[in-house]
């Protein structure tokens, strides 16, 4: 089928914490629907049959709950696919927002989700409700090709989203289309945990998902299109995702990943927004079985003695590094019941260093939830302090094969390369109780080869 996403550089409120009308918010949500509305139309031009727009594009973001109020559509949670929006504007009052939404997907009859902010009463009799009275949600619509509301998703995983309520119990949207049957659906910080993304998707056996985020990049293993990618092969799955392009904020990434291929935009240099269309193959079986097919040489552990291990931190969590030396040889690095190894072979050395990293514990900064980390580094100088900053250039290629006694099954596999490009593993899966990930060559000079293992019971 051919899928489209479209990376939306949104035009912001310039002072959002201020209480406006009603009328100035849909004028402001207005200039970005615009936007929207040419995307679509675009997207139909080449053959597209959905199309997803990231978080916050149409409202923007550093809202107080106060403010943030004015726009705020009413969406009935849980629509039976009875209300078509363009068609039955009068329903519900101030739907002004999924309205030309609606009408988008029905004069170009395509499936379309989106992100927007929503309200819903609530009873003070309700333990949970909110002393204003009302619920507020950081929502995803999915519209079908004749504009009817399909389903919503309000956020669960909320990330310093002071103007949005989580939902009393976590959704699990999924809408079917003509084309690629069911599609699941969740929004940015969600990919990080078990509610409810993995479970949606393994309680609805999905193997398609649609993914609007608004992703602030964080090297070395959680830049956007990085992680998603690895969310496709960790899942096989297709990801549509469509993250907000705002470079000097860090955020850009968007794409239409499958488990094998991937159609990419990373770009933090130039402005205004970016569409990608592209066309890739329904999921219908497991690929599962290519990962067991060819089970590298998981070779004798420890005969050679490693270099030092020291400490550096890497994404606000404290690493055990050794570093890597040499154009070839066998290392091993542990912290508390983990042990990552890695075999290598650099074809020209160059005088970059590369560390071997390992972190097993909880992650606590910027959210909570504990991470089981392998991971191949380039650090960002010649001293050991600079493993695990943040690099996006690098020379050398080198071949792998790493591995980690992992103790949890979710493990993502990261391979990114020079640019803030990605490549492919040659070999992944599990052996003999440990994950392996095994590359010849990479295409481009190596930014980062890890093993990022979610511990969702630990979080």
């Amino acid at each position: 089928y051919v899928a489209a996403v479209y990376e939306h550089e949104s035009i912001l409120s310039p002072t959002p914490a201020a209480l406006v009308e009603r009328r100035s918010a849909l004028e402001l949500m207005g200039r970005n629907l615009d936007v929207y509305e040419q995307q679509v139309l675009a997207a139909a031009r080449q053959g597209a049959q959905i199309i997803v727009f990231p978080e916050d594009g149409i409202h923007g973001f550093n809202f107080t709950r106060s403010s943030i109020y004015p726009y705020l559509d009413f969406v009935p949670h849980s629509p039976s696919g009875k209300w078509n929006p363009c068609r039955e504007p009068y329903l519900f009052n101030d739907t002004e927002v999924v309205q030309r939404l609606s009408c988008m997907a029905l004069k170009n009859k395509m499936f379309l989700v989106a992100n927007l902010g929503t309200k819903q009463p609530c009873e003070r009799s309700d333990p949970r409700c909110p002393s204003d009275g009302r619920y507020q949600f950081n929502t995803n619509v999915a519209l079908a090709a004749d504009g009817t509301l399909l389903a919503t998703y309000r956020k669960h995983n909320l990330y310093f989203e002071y103007a949005f309520d989580t939902p009393p119990e976590p959704d699990y949207t999924f809408f079917d289309t003509p084309f690629a049957g069911k599609f699941g659906m969740f929004t940015c910080f969600d990919i990080l945990f078990f509610e409810p993304a993995v479970n949606l998707i393994r309680q609805y056996n999905l193997k398609q998902i649609v993914y609007p985020t608004a992703w602030m990049n964080q090297l070395p293993l959680l830049s956007a299109v990085e992680f998603q990618q690895a969310f496709a092969t960790a899942f096989n799955v297709n990801i549509l995702a469509a993250n907000i392009h705002h470079p000097t904020l860090g955020m850009t990434g968007s794409g239409i990943y499958t488990p094998v291929k991937s159609f990419i935009y990373h770009n933090m240099e130039s402005y205004g927004g970016k569409l990608i269309v592209a066309e890739i193959p329904v999921i219908t079986t497991d690929y599962k079985t290519n990962l067991e097919k060819t089970p590298g040489r998981v070779s004798e552990k420890g005969k050679e003695q490693s270099p030092p291990s020291f400490y550096a931190e890497m994404m606000y969590d404290n690493f055990t590094f050794v570093p890597v030396w040499g154009d070839k040889g066998e290392l091993q690095v542990c912290a508390n019941t983990l042990c990552c190894y890695l075999n290598y072979h650099r074809a020209v050395l160059t005088d970059e260093l590369y560390a071997l990293g390992v972190f097993d514990g909880l992650h606590t900064v910027h959210g909570t939830y504990y991470v089981q980390a392998c991971a191949l580094v380039k650090c960002g100088g010649l001293s050991f302090s600079t493993c695990g900053q943040e690099v996006t250039d690098a020379t050398a290629l080198i071949d792998f094969q790493l591995w980690g006694n992992m103790s949890t099954p979710y493990i993502f596999p990261l391979l990114l390369t020079s640019g803030i490009t990605l490549d492919f593993a040659d070999h992944m899966g599990w052996k003999n109780n440990h994950y392996f990930l095994s590359k010849n060559r990479t295409s481009s000079g190596l930014l980062t080869a890890a093993l990022y293992g979610r511990w969702y019971e630990k979080d």
